[in-house]
C-alpha cells in the first residue's frame, strides 16, 4: 500500500470522502496547502483531512517553487503517488507526478481539460459533438463572436469551476452585464489569477448526463452515467442527480461513446473522470471533461448501486494500481440526491417539512442549514441549504422520491434591511 501526497482539497464532501477512500484502500497520505484554516473554519470536530500522517504549509499556487520543494519531501517521505480533488491544483498535481516520475494523467492533457476553451479546440478537431463556440478576451471581440454564433449563447470563463459565472444570455445587453460580472471576479476562490478569456458556446436543448470513468494505462472503463437535474437558466445549478440515469442502453451507450472520445481526445490516462453530457434532439453533445472524481456526493450514489468506491479507486489509480472496477450486489437499484436551492436573499429563520426524516427509510443521509444562516440567491453550485439522499431498489426509483422530499420543504427567510 502507498503514501500519497494530497495537494489541496475541496472543501465540500470530498473533503470527507476522499480522505477515507485513500484509508479504506489501505494507503496513507501527507496533505499540503497553503492554509489549513480554509478547511476547518466553522467544522465541528475532527476533519478527515487531520487523519493525514503529515500536515505540511506552502505556498500552492506557486508552482515553480513548489515542485523542487515536493521534491526535497519525496527525498524523506517516499510518496507514492500525489493526487487532488480540487480541479485548481489538477494541472500543478500533474507536474509534479511528471517530475517526480510518479503516475498520472500527463501535464498537457490535465491543463486542457482544466481549460475549458482548449477542451472545445481540441475536442472538435478530434470530431468529438459538441455545440458551436468560440473564444475571445475584449468586448469588442465578443460582441462580434456573438453575433456571429447567434444568441442564445451560454457565457462561460475557462477557467471556474461548479457553474460560477455561467450564463444563458438573450441578447447583446444581457451578454455585456455577464462579461462584467465575470471581468469583476480577477482571482478564483484560492486566490490564483484568472485566464482572461470567455468561452461563447451554442445553447444546447436536452437532459444533461455524467459519465463517470475510470482509465488506466489507456483504457478507459465507463463505471455508469449520472442524471443532472438542473435549475432553470439564466445560471444552471445542479438542484438534484441520480445513479444510474434512467436512459436506454442505445442513450446510455451514445452518450458514454461521447465521454470516452473527450478523453481520448485530450489524451487523459491514469485517471478518474467525471464528463459532463447533453442529450440533445440531435444525439449527444460534450459538455466538459473533469479529470477527477465526481463532486456533489455523486460517488456516493455510485457506490450506494454499485459498491464501487470512486475516492478510493482515485487513490488506487494515483499510487499506480489497477483498482478493481466489478459491480457487486448492494440490494439498491437507484440512488439519488436532491438539494435545497435558495430563491431569495437573507437569514434563515427555519426549514420545516423534514421531521420525519429520520424515520424514513428510504433517506440513507440529509443536512439542512441551521437557522441564522446567511442565504443568498443561488447562482452556482456553492450554495445549498441541504440535500437528501434516497435509495430504492428500483432503477429510475430514487430520483423523483428524492425531489418530492425537498420539494415538501417550507424555507423561511427573513429579509435583511439596512
Amino acid at each position: 500500500m502507498g503514501h500519497l501526497l494530497m495537494v489541496e482539497s475541496w472543501v465540500g464532501s470530498m473533503s470527507t470522502l476522499l480522505p477515507a477512500g485513500i484509508r479504506d484502500g489501505g494507503h496513507t497520505f501527507s496533505f499540503l496547502t497553503r492554509d489549513l484554516g480554509h478547511y476547518l473554519r466553522g467544522k465541528p470536530g475532527p476533519h478527515p483531512l487531520l487523519g493525514a500522517v503529515n500536515v505540511l504549509t506552502a505556498e500552492t499556487n506557486d508552482e515553480v517553487a513548489l515542485v523542487p520543494y515536493v521534491r526535497e519531501l519525496h527525498e524523506v517521505l517516499a510518496f507514492e503517488g500525489v493526487l487532488s480533488s480540487c480541479d485548481y491544483y489538477l494541472p500543478t498535481v500533474a507536474a509534479i507526478a511528471a517530475e517526480l516520475g510518479l503516475p498520472g494523467p500527463g501535464r498537457e492533457a490535465v491543463a486542457a481539460a482544466c481549460q475549458k476553451h482548449r477542451t472545445r479546440a481540441l475536442c472538435r478537431a478530434a470530431g468529438v459533438p459538441g455545440p458551436a463556440f468560440a473564444v475571445a478576451e475584449g468586448w469588442e471581440e465578443l460582441a462580434d463572436a456573438a453575433a456571429e454564433l447567434g444568441y442564445p449563447l451560454v457565457v462561460k470563463p475557462v477557467d471556474l469551476c461548479g457553474g460560477m459565472y455561467v450564463r444563458r444570455v438573450d441578447d447583446e445587453e444581457q451578454l455585456r452585464a455577464a462579461v462584467a460580472r465575470i471581468a469583476g471576479f480577477p482571482m478564483n476562490v484560492r486566490g490564483q489569477a484568472r485566464a482572461p478569456q470567455i468561452l461563447l458556446e451554442e445553447c444546447l436543448h436536452g437532459p444533461e448526463f455524467s459519465v463517470e470513468t475510470v482509465t488506466v494505462r489507456g483504457h478507459t472503463t465507463v463505471v455508469g452515467v449520472t442524471d443532472k437535474r438542473l435549475t432553470g437558466a439564466p445560471a444552471f445549478i445542479e438542484a438534484g442527480h441520480m445513479f444510474p440515469a434512467a436512459l436506454t442502453a442505445d442513450e446510455r451507450a451514445a452518450v458514454s461513446a461521447v465521454a470516452r472520445a473527450a478523453i481520448a481526445a485530450l489524451g487523459l490516462d491514469d485517471t478518474v473522470a467525471h464528463t459532463e453530457v447533453k442529450l440533445t434532439g440531435d444525439g449527444p453533445r460534450l459538455i466538459e471533461v473533469n479529470p477527477r472524481p465526481a463532486g456533489n456526493r455523486i460517488t456516493e450514489l455510485v457506490r450506494r448501486v454499485t459498491g464501487i468506491d470512486l475516492a478510493a479507486v482515485h487513490a488506487e489509480v494515483a499510487a499506480g494500481g489497477t483498482p478493481d472496477l466489478t459491480p457487486r450486489p448492494t440490494g439498491t437499484g437507484s440512488a439519488a440526491i436532491a438539494f435545497a436551492v435558495a430563491d431569495r436573499t437573507g437569514v434563515l429563520t427555519a426549514i420545516s417539512g423534514a421531521e420525519q426524516w429520520d424515520d424514513d427509510p428510504s433517506i440513507v443521509e440529509h443536512t439542512l442549514a441551521e437557522p441564522g444562516t446567511q442565504v443568498r440567491i443561488a447562482t452556482d453550485n456553492n450554495t445549498y441549504l441541504g440535500h437528501v439522499m434516497v435509495v430504492d431498489e428500483q432503477p429510475g426509483a430514487a430520483g423523483d422520491l428524492a425531489c418530492d422530499r425537498i420539494d415538501k420543504l417550507i424555507v423561511d427567510v427573513a429579509q435583511v434591511t439596512s
